[in-house]
């Protein structure tokens, strides 16, 4: 039996798995500049709604419902995804965008370590 080929990962590293070594997971809150990246906030619902504060620029995806929208993200553009503290949420999120082709990292710590790195905020 032949073995088949697998496709090339979108970073072109051909991994055999979903989880690209080449593709970073994480970007470092200092390093996220909001006005020249595509940019999602994936906080659950209830603590998207407690909140007044988003990073300027940024949309709101509701994690639970990723299945709705993860077709119309971009292939060709590096996402940058964050919840409130960079853990189960974004980890989640990340596997599956990445997953699914979409060059996805998510802020180290979330929103909480963007902030307190003195990244810009915004009112929602």
């Amino acid at each position: 039996m032949e073995p088949t080929a697998q496709p090339l990962k979108r970073c072109g590293c051909g991994a055999p798995t979903d989880k690209c070594p080449d593709l970073p997971r994480t970007i470092a809150p200092a390093q996220l500049d909001p006005d020249t990246t595509l940019v999602f906030d994936v906080r659950r619902e209830a603590d998207f709604a407690a909140s007044d504060e988003i990073i300027p620029g940024a949309m709101w995806k509701n994690p639970d419902k990723i299945d709705v929208w993860i077709g119309a993200l971009p292939l060709t553009q590096d996402v940058v995804i964050y919840c409130v503290r960079g853990g189960s949420v974004s980890n989640s999120v990340v596997d599956r965008l990445q997953a699914a082709g979409v060059k996805a990292r998510f802020i180290e710590g979330g929103l909480e370590a963007y902030k307190a790195a003195g990244g810009k905020i915004a009112k929602k």
